[in-house]
This record gives C-alpha cells, sequence and structure tokens, in this order.
C-alpha cells in the first residue's frame, strides 16, 4: 500500500507542476498592472518605480525563479490590490468554496440514493422513465444555464431568493441548487443502474424468500452492494465540483476561492491568482490521493496495476 501512495504521488505531482508553470506564464497575458494601477497621467519614472518596487521590471524567466523560490519558502507574494498576503487571502477565501462543496454533494448523494432506488424499484415503469429523463437532462445542461435560469425565474419573477451574497439561508438556495443538479443527475444514473442489478440478484430474492419486507431488501441488502459504484463516481463528481465551483461563484457573488480567481484576473493580481490556483490545485491532488487510496484498499487490482 506504501508504495502504491508513493507512486501515485510521484505521477501526481506532474500536473502539478504544470499548473504551478502555467498559470505564472498564462498570468502574465492578462496584461501590465501598471497599466491598471497607476492613473493614465502617470509618468515613465513612476511606472518605472511600480515595476520596480513589484519586481515586474525583471524578465519572465527570472520573476518565476523568484516566484519557485518564494513557493519553497511558503511565500506566494502580497497582492497587488489590497497589499495583503496572497496565501492568507486564498486560504481565508477556501473555507467558503469548501463548504459549499461539501453542503451540494451531502445533498446530490442523498437526493440520487432516493431518486435512484425509487426508480430502479419498478424498472421501465412510468416513475423510472421520469426519473431517467430528469436526470439525464440533469447531468447534461451546463451549469451557467441553470444558473441564469434559477435567477430569472426565483429573483428576479418571483423575489423569493437574493441573487448574491451569504449572509442568510436564502442565499444558499441557488448556488447550491445550480452546482447540485449535474451531480444529481449523474448519480442517480449510477444509483439505479447499480440497484437494478442488486434486485434481481439471488441474495435479495433468497432475502424476500425469508420474509424480509420491501424497505428492509432496498436498505439492508440491495443498497448496501450498490454503494460501492455510486461512491466512486461521487468522488469523482466532488472533484470536478471544487473545480465547477468557479463559474457559480462568479455569478452568484459567493465569496469563495473561485470568487477570488476571477476577481485576481480581472485586477491582473498575479501572486493572488497563482496563490488561489495553487491551493486548489493542491487540494484537488490531495483529494485524488485520497481517492485512489481507497480504490486501492477496496480493490487489489488497483494496487497492483500501479505497482508492478
Amino acid at each position: 500500500m506504501f508504495t502504491f501512495l508513493r507512486r501515485r504521488m510521484y505521477t501526481s505531482l506532474i500536473p502539478l507542476l504544470v499548473v504551478l508553470f502555467g498559470v505564472f506564464l498564462l498570468a502574465r497575458l492578462t496584461g501590465d498592472p501598471t497599466n491598471l494601477y497607476l492613473p493614465v497621467s502617470a509618468t515613465p519614472d513612476q511606472r518605472a518605480e511600480f515595476a520596480a518596487e513589484n519586481g515586474l521590471d525583471k524578465p519572465v524567466w527570472q520573476q518565476m525563479l523568484d516566484y519557485l523560490s518564494g513557493v519553497v519558502h511558503l511565500d506566494f507574494g502580497e497582492s497587488l490590490k489590497t497589499g495583503q498576503s496572497a496565501a492568507s487571502m486564498a486560504l481565508n477565501a477556501f473555507p467558503a468554496t469548501l463548504q459549499l462543496a461539501f453542503v451540494t454533494m451531502l445533498l446530490a448523494v442523498l437526493g440520487s440514493v432516493i431518486l435512484g432506488c425509487w426508480a430502479a424499484y419498478r424498472p421501465n415503469s412510468l416513475a423510472d422513465r421520469i426519473s431517467s429523463l430528469l436526470s439525464m437532462t440533469a447531468a447534461s445542461v451546463p451549469d451557467f444555464w441553470f444558473a441564469i435560469t434559477g435567477i430569472w425565474i426565483f429573483s428576479v419573477v418571483l423575489g423569493w431568493l437574493p441573487t448574491s451574497g451569504t449572509g442568510s439561508t436564502l442565499a444558499w438556495v441557488l448556488p447550491i441548487a445550480t452546482l447540485m443538479i449535474r451531480p444529481l443527475g449523474v448519480l442517480t444514473q449510477v444509483v439505479r443502474g447499480a440497484m437494478v442489478s442488486a434486485l434481481s440478484a439471488p441474495y435479495v430474492k433468497l432475502a424476500r424468500s425469508k420474509g424480509a419486507g420491501d424497505l428492509r431488501v432496498v436498505t439492508h441488502h440491495a443498497l448496501r452492494n450498490a454503494a460501492a459504484p455510486a461512491l466512486t463516481v461521487a468522488g469523482d463528481l466532488t472533484v470536478g465540483l471544487v473545480n465547477g465551483a468557479v463559474i457559480v461563484e462568479a455569478i452568484f457573488g459567493w465569496p469563495g476561492i473561485g470568487k477570488l480567481m476571477i476577481d485576481s484576473i480581472l485586477q491582473r493580481d498575479f501572486a493572488v491568482l497563482q496563490a488561489a490556483v495553487l491551493l486548489t490545485a493542491v487540494s484537488i491532488f490531495v483529494l485524488n490521493i485520497a481517492i485512489d487510496a481507497g480504490y486501492a484498499l477496496l480493490d487489489a487490482r488497483v494496487r497492483e496495476k500501479v505497482t508492478v
């Protein structure tokens, strides 16, 4: 198991380094911060002084070396806009994203188990067809379309929900609903397929022959065996959820790491953008390692595939 984890970490470090270098270079393509932070009337001397103060007068390769040296010493620089530590700004925003992702996945898993079991209990029935149609639609429509439609219906037309903020429980509804729809659709199809197979298995027929009721058959026999594929897919969806939160946070003004990234791009705040992306990449890196470790614990074939 230790060999598996060690090799998995080595292979995962490559995409992490690609992200590290890629974000640094792409951030420089957004433009010169001097034009944004100094007035149009600024003299050449003032522009040169600003660039020298922030290390922007150095060649790009030297800026990259300075950045990598800072990363090694856990120094991610300071925000051009606020002067605060870029690392502290990213760490302060990250809990809001984690809260949003955790609540979303919890509700998506609960909802998919209920809908998937309901559809699988009577395959090809009207309930099964309605559930399949809704889950496939939810899994295929882009998040931003749900977000815009939700704002138009529930905020603009009905006036029931706020369009942004985190001050009230109602402010959580639209962001969570938007992020939850895709995982709910995918997981419902997975649970439905696994439950159809489980409900037709011999051990379920044996349980029925011993007098087990419908609820006990579903919850104590079929669902337990159908949970493994659903949990596997849920792990992958959680990784995608952290990435997808960028768009949803920007639309709803959610003060998470995604909104911080968008704001730092618009403000050409290189240090904050690099710190936010690196923190997100490391989180996904750790989450992927944890998911793979779970796979390896459950299936010896996975361990052998990597350690051979």
